[in-house]
């Protein structure tokens, strides 16, 4: 059986502990990233949307690279939206500039009412590269 094992970006945020989880397990050659949403260092929301989005995207990056990936070795992620009809332009625009290119990962979009002050929130599945 596999171990899993706890990944923590370096400049971990406060919301971790606060809610106990990981920022991510390591299982085998997979890494599953818990839903990242664009938080301060001491747990507190952007509150600019797309400053929002945008740190989020980065609090991604920042877990994939403790894990020694990057968006590239991302295969799926879901996104969820206080407000999709709204917000979606936005996080297109954030999506378009940081995801890279083709080809893409899978990719679901939930609309969503709560996610403890924040409004948008994304998570992820990514295989470890081998020399990592």
């Amino acid at each position: 059986m596999t171990k899993r094992e706890a990944i923590f970006p370096a400049d971990r945020h406060a919301l971790y502990e606060a809610h106990r989880y990981s920022a991510a397990i390591r299982s085998g050659d997979l890494l599953f990233v818990s839903g990242q949403v664009g938080s301060r260092a001491d747990g507190s929301p952007e509150p600019d949307f797309e400053a929002q989005v945008q740190r989020a995207f980065d609090n991604l990056k920042a877990v994939l690279k403790a894990a020694g990936c990057t968006l590239a070795d991302v295969v799926d992620v879901t996104t969820f939206h206080t407000d999709p009809e709204r917000q979606i332009e936005t996080v297109m625009a954030v999506r378009s500039a940081v995801i890279g290119e083709p080809p893409y990962p899978n990719w679901t979009a939930v609309g969503v009412n709560w996610l403890a002050g924040f409004d948008f929130e994304i998570k992820a599945i990514a295989r470890i590269p081998a020399a990592a």
